[in-house]
């Protein structure tokens, strides 16, 4: 039977009805173990029952929506734990991590007015990044094939590979830059993690040129990398980051976390959102953030990206794959081929990935997968690359 739903993806045949764990099953009962995570979404795989129990308590209030023209403790009591637990002063709630870019670009081009006019607008973002779909967010996103039949977008938007400190130097501008955006382990792009040297000279430039340093992390932030957000590892602290993906334990939320050097330049109805840090999707993400910081919990993470890596380590040793890339449990696999091949082939075999790339396969297992469930989808992918 033919979907009604908009073919903008081509999913896999099978209709999911349940969840469990780290697995997905079908209609007709069959299992998937299932490392994408609803790509980077499920950090508790499903059925959480911590999760449903937020949900529940959160439900029994009966307050799901408010609006922001009302105050609300869920909202205040979740920015207050993100801004406790990293560099940030105020944030800001959407829906998802286009909206949050989109938000980012916003704040840092208001504040970049104050200083430069209307002239110091432009974002530097980097080759191989992705940061949405959204006018603002698909321009600052490196893949022309998907920015060409929407052009034109948001106009100021300039690109530098990763790693070239002298294409960063030539393409930042005191008068004309507002911020650089850059994913500290690129997702999309391959699963490209930034050398901390590198995040240190985006640093560098941003101060230069006084312009914001924006780090997206709706995939490799809150626990992703080992760390609660990726920019720890390297000690780099941005102006603005970007969350979304698992923050909600699954349901749609993001949020801008921003300094108030950036705050300040924001006023009331400069932005908006009807949606943004409803009271449900603010009690979840709050249980969700503060069990994800638990040094335990980041500890379990660290320790099954061991596992991969020392799993996968052979595959390259025989020269079945070019190169294994990543940290905690976001990984990338490069290929001497393609990469859709593998993936559907772990599909017949009852194990879920998503590429990132034509030659990369992305492995982005739940975060609280148990050690059996993680060896056996190692195990199916290294007899399909066999």
């Amino acid at each position: 039977m033919s979907s009604a739903v908009l073919g903008v993806y081509r999913p896999h045949p099978p209709v999911f009805v349940a969840g469990r764990g780290a697995r997905m099953i079908a209609e007709d009962g069959r299992e998937y173990l299932d490392f994408t995570s609803g790509i980077a979404v499920n950090a508790f795989g499903y059925d959480d029952s911590g999760v449903a129990d937020v949900i529940r308590t959160a439900l029994s209030t009966g307050l799901i929506h408010t609006s922001n023209l009302f105050r609300t403790g869920p909202a205040e009591a979740l920015a207050g734990e993100l801004v406790r637990r990293s560099f940030a002063d105020r944030v800001f709630f959407c829906n998802s991590g286009a909206e949050a870019n989109e938000a980012a670009f916003k704040f840092a081009r208001r504040w970049a007015r104050g200083l430069g006019g209307s002239m110091k607008h432009e974002i530097v973002a980097l080759q191989g990044s992705f940061h949405g779909r959204l006018f603002g967010s698909l321009a600052a996103t490196d893949r022309p094939s998907y920015r060409e039949p929407f052009e034109p977008l948001m106009p100021g938007v300039r690109f530098v590979p990763p790693g070239d400190e002298a294409a960063l130097r030539k393409a930042v501008c005191p008068n004309r830059t507002a911020a650089i955006i850059a994913e500290p382990v690129q997702g999309e792009g391959g699963v490209r993690p930034l050398e901390p040297e590198y995040l240190r000279a985006l640093r560098a430039a941003a101060d230069e040129a006084n312009a914001a340093l924006i780090f997206d992390e709706v995939q490799c932030g809150l626990g992703r990398t080992g760390t609660l957000f990726a920019y720890e590892a390297s000690g780099v602290m941005p102006d603005l980051m970007t969350l979304a993906k698992p923050l909600a334990g699954g349901l749609p939320m993001g949020a801008v976390l921003l300094t108030d050097r950036i705050a300040a330049a924001v006023q009331p109805g400069d932005h908006a959102t009807t949606f943004g840090g409803g009271p449900l999707v603010s009690s979840v993400a709050l249980a969700v953030v503060r069990r994800i910081a638990t040094p335990e919990f980041l500890a379990g993470v660290r320790a099954r990206g061991e596992r991969i890596r020392e799993a996968l380590g052979p595959i390259i040793a025989a020269g079945r794959a070019r190169e294994l890339r990543g940290r905690g449990l976001l990984w990338g696999l490069e290929l001497e081929g393609d990469a859709a091949a593998v993936v559907n082939a772990a599909f017949e075999r009852g194990l879920l990935l998503v590429n990132a790339g034509e030659k990369v396969v992305r492995l982005l297992p739940p975060l609280t997968i148990d050690e059996a469930e993680l060896d056996r989808g190692l195990e199916i992918l290294t007899e399909v690359l066999s």
